[in-house]
């Protein structure tokens, strides 16, 4: 059996508006990004606390803390960035969740990753050491534009950063708007690394997102693939039906029940147990 978990914020901004979908859906578990316009590392403590209560309230749980660490320029001042994933582990720990979303630096326009190869690692290792420390589980989400966009070099930051502490997010749409197969390529690649699943697809002409089943990025075969492999994880929605940037994305209500009920749709056609 897998869970389903969404990035609710791609609903609303509101909270309410947020649940009110999600339990309309029978989504109970929410990988946490955003609030009120506000990335969740940006809320204080007051809002944090009053999120949490909320979602207690409302019996929510958080699959993941979807933050923005490593969405950085590799040339970028790296020293802010790592009082910001202390942050991180700040709001995991208020939410309980072992779980935080992270990248692997952008990459110059124009210019190799590889050139860039040693210094990303190193920032890597950094940020896997301290996760040890504090107990906590980064989940690295292949992203276009940073070092491990293409399955290749995510399987390379894994390996020669191989710890528990640092685990793979696999987003099928941004493989295929990377020109990678996403199941014939990066899946054999990636198999043995993958701890958490982006329901989003895409079409490999236009890079265009589409609900899942629609696009180029053979989600029906890759469920099966991970279902026969034993994944029981979260498969969290994240649709980018209305728009999508290098930050975040949207949705709306009535485009994020398009893109649950096409991924309950793949589930059943898949014969997938989900809660």
């Amino acid at each position: 059996m897998v869970t389903l978990s969404a990035l609710a914020d791609e609903i609303s901004p509101d909270l309410k508006t947020q649940l009110d979908v999600l339990e309309s859906e029978g989504i109970r578990h929410i990988e946490l990004r955003g609030v009120w316009n506000k990335n969740i590392l940006d809320l204080d403590d007051e809002e944090l606390t009053f999120v949490k209560e909320t979602l207690i309230h409302r019996k929510f749980r958080i699959s993941s803390i979807a933050t923005p660490i490593g969405k950085l320029g590799i040339k970028d001042d790296f020293g802010r960035h790592r009082a910001l994933f202390e942050r991180a582990i700040h709001v995991a720990k208020v939410f309980d969740t072992p779980c935080i979303r992270i990248f692997s630096f952008f990459i110059p326009a124009g210019e190799s990753p590889e050139d860039y190869r040693e210094e990303v690692l190193e920032r890597i290792r950094i940020l896997v050491e301290k996760a040890g420390r504090a107990g906590v589980v980064l989940l690295h989400e292949n992203e276009k534009e940073i070092y491990g966009d293409t399955a290749k070099r995510c399987h390379d930051l894994l390996r020669s950063c191989r710890s528990p502490h640092l685990r793979a997010v696999l987003d099928p749409a941004n493989f295929v708007q990377c020109g990678v197969q996403p199941l014939s390529e990066a899946y054999p690649l990636l198999r043995d690394h993958i701890e958490y699943v982006h329901i989003k697809d895409a079409l490999f002409d236009e890079g265009r997102v589409v609900p899942a089943g629609q696009g180029d990025g053979e989600v029906k075969e890759l469920l099966k693939s991970l279902i026969s492999n034993g994944y029981r994880g979260f498969l969290s929605l994240e649709p980018h039906l209305s728009s999508g940037g290098p930050f975040d994305g949207f949705s709306g209500p009535d485009l994020f029940r398009v893109a649950a009920r096409e991924l309950k749709r793949l589930l059943e056609e898949t014969s997938t147990e989900w809660k």
